[in-house]
């Protein structure tokens, strides 16, 4: 995102199936990164339709599925490189054109 932006270095945007899911990723995203690092920002929780996990240099956006098609940040952000993320196996996971992020 540093070609496009300057208040960001990485985009991460994650689909949940439903808003019980998208919490579920918002809150393990939270508890994972406690020791380390805490989110200058967090919006979107209650509705959890599309929550926004601000820590300065990386933004995560935690979409369902209806919300991410609604929004398209992937059309706006388009033009922006992508960065293919390991899975939780050290293996390549396929990924789509995703503004500064990682696989979805």
């Amino acid at each position: 995102m540093t070609e496009a932006v300057t208040y960001t270095d990485y985009f991460v945007l994650v689909t949940g199936a439903t808003t019980r899911q998208t919490k579920a990723i918002s809150d393990g995203i939270l508890e994972g990164l406690r020791t380390t690092r805490r989110p200058a920002r967090v919006e979107g929780e209650r509705e959890a339709e599309w929550i926004l996990l601000d820590f300065l240099d990386v933004v995560v956006h935690v979409f369902t599925p209806a919300a991410r098609e609604f929004y398209r940040l992937e059309a706006l952000w388009g033009d922006v490189p992508r960065v293919t993320l390991p899975d939780d196996g050290g293996e390549d996971v396929p990924s789509r054109r995703v503004a500064g992020g990682g696989a979805a």
